[in-house]
C-alpha cells in the first residue's frame, strides 16, 4: 500500500512537470511569433518609406503586410 502512494505521488509530480514545460513551452512560441510579426511590420513600414509613392514598389511591401497578417 505505501509503495502504491509513493507511485501514485511520483506520477503526480511528474504530470505537473510536464504540465509546465508545456505552458512554457507554448509561452516561447507566442512570444516568438509576436517579435516576428512585429519585425515584418518594422519592415513594411521601412519599405513603405522607401517606395516613395510609387505604386510597384508598395504593392511589393504588401507582401510584409500579408505575411504579418498571417502570423495572427
Amino acid at each position: 500500500m505505501k509503495l502504491v502512494k509513493i507511485f501514485l505521488v511520483i506520477l503526480f509530480v511528474g504530470l505537473i512537470i510536464a504540465c509546465q514545460s508545456a505552458q512554457d513551452k507554448a509561452y516561447k512560441s507566442e512570444t516568438e511569433v509576436n517579435e516576428k510579426r512585429l519585425e515584418l511590420i518594422e519592415q513594411y513600414k521601412d519599405c513603405m518609406k522607401k517606395a516613395d509613392k510609387d505604386k510597384e514598389k508598395e504593392a511589393e511591401c504588401e507582401t510584409y503586410l500579408k505575411a504579418s497578417e498571417a502570423l495572427k
